[in-house]
């Protein structure tokens, strides 16, 4: 008995080791954490619990009966962070790569079976060559079993994604189907295909950090939805994002303790310009309507015309989402609602209540967006907003112009509470284009016809461009002052914390993709 126990904790020591201590002294060398650390860094101090830490591969073939060692190049587990319970695996580089061999990708099945069936976020550290290719279709088919985990569990439990190393080929589509993406800066990058194949079949020549690196896929593709500066920092932003999330989606978002107090904020009195053509930081608005500190942005360096992130309102968790004037007027594009779409549909599966704050002139015009699918792309933020059952509620704070005033979670579509600033202009299109449309035979017949038109476009701004007209008709339930949103919204959320909305019975939507 002795002797067994004396074997098991050699084992045990050996699989914490990974693949030698020689290799971890490397990776440290490179800024880089290995997979166990990290698992220690992310999860409370002395919560984790490990699972299939003995196990090796089963391959006999190419030299491989030689080469075994235990946990198969991946850690497995569950623990708490913030004390409330999570799944994790972590792919580690010093075995083999940390290529997926059969066994390698059971583990990991295993731990998602596991937090289906009790209610738990599924966390991905992915550090890993890609499928081993000693094991040929047994690796292939365990990226498959990985998949197909991911797709069930969809909308079941969040599944959060960190690349922290290499990320190629077939293994990028897991992170894909995963709530959110997290890349860690210099040492990470995902894509399809290499370099080197790039450059054989287009003859492009491009680095892997340009090809596939966190910063290209920030700003150009938006398949990260955020970055980290270093393991550490990756470490950190997952436990801000966890903050934001509930457990499953039949829970909540734990309501953080708050003790209200004057919840009046004079300083949104000053930010929208006395001219209707000037931008304004829509984030300075973001900033004064949340608690203080707790806005965290998503998708931040992609399609920043619009902003997507989470907060909270009197210690409730929030998703935000809202046009930025700053960007290409804060018009909607192909990227942007996508990116509003995505967000509101994650909101939307976990209980997550959704603002929406409008500065919207319209679609942007163009060829590029007409060609590019700005309709069926446009169409996706209408289905998602159309869809959610959560409490919605929109603050128009200056422009909702055309198809984009409907589409911009107005009350047409679903809203619970709508409301509007004195400085909100709700109409088909600005004054003035409105105005050399309805009124250009007049305007042409007219002696001085720069005045007949300043004259039609004042009139038309005077019926139109303002939230009374829309008002009347019950679309916005409330024009407010601006320093009183804040309170209303607090108010808002807590009569509507109890929802309920059911859709129309059905498999499910088929939404314009």
């Amino acid at each position: 008995m002795k002797e067994q126990k004396k074997i098991l904790q050699e084992k045990i020591q050996l699989a914490k080791l990974g693949g030698g201590e020689d290799r971890i002294t490397k990776q440290h060398e490179k800024g880089k954490l290995t997979a166990r650390e990290r698992v220690l860094l992310l999860l409370d101090g002395g919560s984790f619990e490990e699972i299939g830490m003995l196990v090796t591969h089963r391959t006999r073939e190419f030299g491989m009966e030689n080469q075994q060692f235990y946990g198969d190049g991946v850690v497995t587990g569950y623990g708490t962070v913030d004390g409330r319970p999570v799944y994790v695996f972590a792919q580690d580089f010093t075995v083999f790569g940390g290529s997926l061999s059969e066994t390698h990708a059971e583990k990991i099945c295993k731990i998602m079976d596991l937090a289906m069936k009790t209610g738990a976020p599924v966390i991905g550290l992915n550090d890993s060559g890609g499928a081993r290719i000693q094991e040929g279709v047994r690796s292939l088919g365990g990226y498959a079993d990985i998949f197909h985990r991911n797709v069930l569990s969809s909308g079941v439990v969040p599944q959060i994604s960190a690349i922290m190393g290499p990320c190629a080929g077939g293994a990028v589509y897991s992170p894909a189907i995963t709530d959110f993406t997290i890349m860690v800066e210099h040492t990470s990058y995902m894509f399809v295909t290499g370099p080197n194949v790039v450059k054989t079949v287009t003859n492009e020549i491009v680095t892997a950090e340009e090809l596939g690196g966190a910063s290209t896929h920030a700003s150009k593709s938006g398949v990260t939805h955020l970055t980290a500066m270093n393991d550490l920092d990756c470490m950190k932003k997952l436990k801000q994002l966890l903050s934001y999330i509930p457990q499953n989606c039949e829970e909540k978002t734990p309501i953080l303790a708050y003790d209200m107090g004057d919840e009046k904020r004079d300083q949104l009195e000053s930010i929208i310009p006395e001219s209707s053509n000037k931008p304004y930081e829509m984030k300075d608005v973001i900033k004064g309507i949340v608690d203080e500190e707790s806005f965290f942005e998503i998708h931040e360096n992609y399609a920043d015309n619009i902003i997507v992130g989470f907060c909270r309102i009197a210690g409730r968790a929030v998703g935000v989402v809202a046009n930025q004037p700053l960007s290409l007027a804060g018009c909607l594009d192909v990227d942007s609602s996508k990116k509003a779409a995505r967000f509101t549909r994650f909101c939307d599966c976990f209980n997550i209540p959704l603002l929406v704050l409008v500065d919207v002139p319209g679609f942007l015009p163009g060829t590029d967006q007409e060609w590019n699918g700005i309709i069926v792309n446009g169409a996706k933020l209408l289905y998602a907003l159309s869809e959610a059952t959560v409490p919605k509620v929109t603050v128009i704070t200056r422009k909702a112009y055309g198809g984009a005033y409907d589409v911009m979670n107005s009350k047409h579509i679903g809203a619970d509470f709508n409301y509007a600033w004195p400085t909100a202009e709700i109409a088909v299109m600005g004054a003035k284009g409105a105005s050399e449309i309805i009124f250009r035979k007049e305007i042409a017949e007219s002696d001085d016809p720069e005045k007949t038109l300043a004259e039609k476009e004042h009139r038309y701004a005077e019926l139109f461009a303002n939230p009374y007209s829309a008002s009347e008709r019950g679309f916005i339930d409330e024009v407010i002052d601006p320093s009183d949103t804040r309170r209303k919204l607090i108010r808002a959320y807590a009569i509507l914390e109890h929802k309920v909305e059911k859709l129309p019975q059905k498999k499910h939507g088929n939404i314009p993709l």
